[in-house]
């Protein structure tokens, strides 16, 4: 089904048409993400490179895009209805597409890598105007501009000589149809300068390498992403277990947190963590790798769950060295900011099977209970205090005098009330 390119116009007669976008929603949980399956369709009927409405999308979306120009894959993370990805769509047609003068989306984009500017013409009024590139998408369209319009000419250069060549087949013969298409190669002769042979120095095989393996690892970001959440987890176990074991682990925190960004698994990097990093050996550890595990636990209160549920499991590792120490070494990760108060507390509400038996469970809570019942106390005592103090300013009183130099502040007491409050009519 078509629908209108420029939708604010009625008419079912509109000459300018494009596909109604076709969206479908492929994999579950962290992992999941929508394809739009006839991009190149829709981009084709507006004149613009598919990646531009995709990126367009995720600008406005806030989500990550992936190309596979191959595959005609176009894909945003994250689950979006087609519908709402089509009335997006009209921003971008308004933004990029159409003409500022007519309305009609006859219009080519010139990007000037220089000037960081882009220009658009319209072919249907002649209209010529620069766009605002305020626009993150404009970003995007800086580095990756359009086609330009120079192959067109060269293609249709090459039919004309095409034509040429069948007019003058059968006076001037072959030799002179040679002759005029080979002349303007003579003339240019700018490219007979060029050495065309590959360098094969150390230095320019290194560098060709590099160039190889950025792009090896732009196409297994892309592939990587497209996996199920257990395999990215894997990856990520996998890496840090690597640099664990080469000895850079300890200098490695940036690292590590870039791969669990990449690897859309950041929220579960403290439960890896743990596994690890830690052993019977937990409260020295803690102090050793509190960088790394604030990377990801600090304002993340998803990211401290699992750290308490990945502690879970090192106690059911090492239950008779760490299940007597569990309140002392669950107040180590609150003094190291790794644990937020209210997440404690949280968790200490439900007993949970979800990593260790339900009788483990009990065993790990009811040893927490004096950390969480210390905890407790102290809130109190601080909203205790809090209210003190403002019964104390509610019973202070600024005393203003014409004759001295400074604010006077009187602390007044509550007058108590008299006893005698009824008058004896008889004694007066």
């Amino acid at each position: 089904m078509s629908v209108n390119v420029n939708r604010n116009v009625s008419d079912q007669f509109y000459r300018y048409k494009m596909p109604r976008l076709i969206a479908k929603v492929e994999g579950k949980g962290n992992g999941i993400k929508t394809v739009i399956v006839n991009m190149v369709d829709v981009a084709k009927a507006l004149n613009r490179p598919p990646t531009y409405p995709t990126k367009f999308f995720g600008c406005e979306l806030g989500a990550q895009t992936q190309f596979d120009a191959k595959n005609d894959r176009y894909i945003v993370n994250g689950s979006h209805e087609a519908n709402k990805l089509q009335d997006m769509l009209d921003g971008f047609i308004r933004k990029f597409v159409l003409c500022s003068e007519c309305d009609n989306p006859e219009t080519d984009l010139h990007v000037n890598a220089k000037k960081q500017t882009i220009g658009s013409s319209c072919k249907a009024c002649g209209n010529r105007g620069m766009l605002d590139t305020r626009h993150k998408l404009c970003t995007f369209i800086l580095k990756n501009p359009p086609e330009t319009d120079s192959s067109c000419v060269k293609e249709k250069k090459e039919k004309k000589n095409k034509k040429k060549d069948k007019e003058n087949g059968s006076g001037s013969g072959e030799a002179g149809n040679h002759n005029d298409i080979d002349a303007p190669d003579a003339v240019d002769g700018e490219e007979d300068d060029d050495d065309w042979a590959e360098e094969t120095t150390e230095e320019a095989q290194r560098r060709r390498m590099e160039e190889i393996s950025d792009h090896a690892k732009n196409l297994t970001l892309s592939e990587d992403l497209e996996k199920p959440l257990e395999e990215r987890v894997n990856l990520f176990y996998s890496f840090v277990k690597q640099k664990k074991e080469s000895g850079a682990i300890d200098s490695a925190d940036k690292e590590i947190l870039a791969e669990a960004e990449r690897l859309d698994v950041r929220a579960m990097g403290p439960l890896i963590l743990s596994e690890l990093l830690f052993d019977e050996n937990i409260r020295d550890q803690i102090k050793k790798y509190k960088r790394h595990f604030l990377r990801f636990c600090h304002n993340d209160k998803k990211a401290q769950k699992y750290l308490l549920g990945g502690f879970e499991c090192l106690v059911k590792l090492h239950q008779s060295q760490l299940l007597p120490r569990v309140p002392i070494i669950l107040k180590d990760f609150y003094d190291a900011d790794l644990l937020e108060e209210d997440v404690i507390l949280t968790w200490a509400e439900k007993v949970s099977k979800k990593y260790v038996s339900k009788e483990l469970a009990k065993e790990i809570h009811a040893k927490a209970a004096p950390f969480v019942k210390w905890l407790k106390e102290a809130e109190e005592e601080s909203e205790g205090s809090e209210a003190e103090e403002e019964e104390d300013d509610e019973n202070v009183e600024v005393v203003y005098s014409s004759s001295a130099r400074e604010l006077k502040v009187e602390t007044v007491k509550p007058e108590k009330a008299e006893e005698d409050d009824d008058l004896d009519i008889d004694a007066i």
